[in-house]
């Protein structure tokens, strides 16, 4: 090897060196001196049960788990087999964590106190469990959402306590379960993207300081509920078709959104004559979501309001979300000046 190439392949193996999860976030907490490494040990446990459903949704069929469980949860929605494997697997890897405070699912009424303050809990984490589950009968990408949020030892009550702002989140994510096993997550200093390697068992960091891009001209709507929409987005609709826009919607959060922070474009969740206040859940689904995309340089708003401004009163409390390009997002906005436009003037 000519001391040329000796040269450029060192230059690649000391840019190009591998990096997992695990080692990300230990770097991660040197920026911080007064770290304790409680925080790395949270996200430990969270890749552990993406690692442990990634195999089970692999294996839904052979196992014979999909499908309807026979129950309802709290939301009044059937549960799905893997919803309730997947429910039971976090609360299982996170119930050792000796940092945890609280936990809280879409599954579950209320949420599970591990530890108070007093003993050592300093964090809260809230989390769907399976996103888009009724998807994995047909092989459609699902995923787990999480969010973390610092424990307030003050606030005796546990529901109470997990009411915080977005913008009050310590980091927030998404595991999607598809053609591969993606790990997204923000700690407030950008994105990255991590992708598991069944062979070694490890997350591996394949994109650091990901970046949505400003403009696409796609949008992601279920559009069969258009006539429910309030005007403002069946407006909007009408000059995305005039303006050459591309559909793509796949009814999975996770993947639709996933889609979005990669390619651009925007995704819509918009209140309906039905769930006039929105569907998705704000503590779990929007919060941690809008906390990725904002951390990516993109707009996530509920409603007329940021979506990490919104200040929560219940555990699964519903909203609207539209997210991603901040160009794409601001060409919905401009079809929303009132609240008539955005939601129903009797909310």
């Amino acid at each position: 090897m000519s001391p040329k190439d000796a040269t450029a392949a060192t230059r690649a193996t000391t840019t190009e060196n591998l990096a997992s999860l695990q080692a990300h976030i230990l770097a991660e907490e040197t920026r911080h001196p007064g770290a304790s490494g409680d925080f790395t040990w949270i996200v430990s446990a969270i890749q552990f049960a993406g690692k442990a459903i990634a195999h089970m949704v692999r294996r839904a069929r052979l196992e014979q788990v999909l499908g309807d469980y026979g129950e309802e949860n709290v939301q009044g929605e059937r549960q799905q087999h893997m919803d309730v494997i997947a429910n039971r697997i976090i609360n299982r890897c996170l119930g050792e964590r000796a940092s945890i405070a609280l936990v809280a699912s879409e599954e579950d009424e209320t949420p599970t106190i591990i530890r108070t303050g007093a003993e050592g809990g300093k964090y809260c984490v809230l989390f769907d469990p399976l996103d888009g589950s009724s998807n994995l009968d047909f092989g459609v990408g699902v995923g787990t959402i999480f969010s973390v949020l610092r424990n307030d030892a003050e606030v005796a009550d546990a529901e109470q306590t997990l009411c915080q702002p977005g913008s009050m989140q310590v980091a927030a994510g998404y595991i999607l379960y598809g053609s591969s096993t993606v790990f997204v997550i923000t700690t407030g200093n950008g994105v990255d993207m991590f992708e598991l390697d069944p062979h070694i068992g490890s997350f591996l960091l394949v994109k650091g300081g990901v970046r949505v891009p400003r403009a696409h001209r796609v949008y992601s709507i279920n559009e069969a509920y258009r006539d429910q929409f309030p005007r403002g987005y069946q407006s909007y609709l009408d000059w995305a078709h005039r303006n050459g826009y591309s559909s793509r919607y796949i009814g999975s959060m996770v993947a639709d959104v996933h889609r979005t922070l990669l390619q651009g474009g925007v995704f819509m969740y918009p209140p309906t004559a039905k769930h006039r206040d929105g569907k998705l859940r704000l503590l779990y689904e929007a919060n941690p979501m809008a906390m990725v995309i904002e951390q990516a340089g993109g707009l996530a708003y509920s409603g007329l309001e940021r979506t990490l401004a919104l200040q929560p009163h219940r555990l699964h409390q519903r909203t609207s979300v539209l997210m991603g390009s901040a160009d794409e997002v601001e060409h919905v906005r401009r079809f929303m000046p009132t609240a008539a436009d955005a939601g129903f003037e009797d909310d």
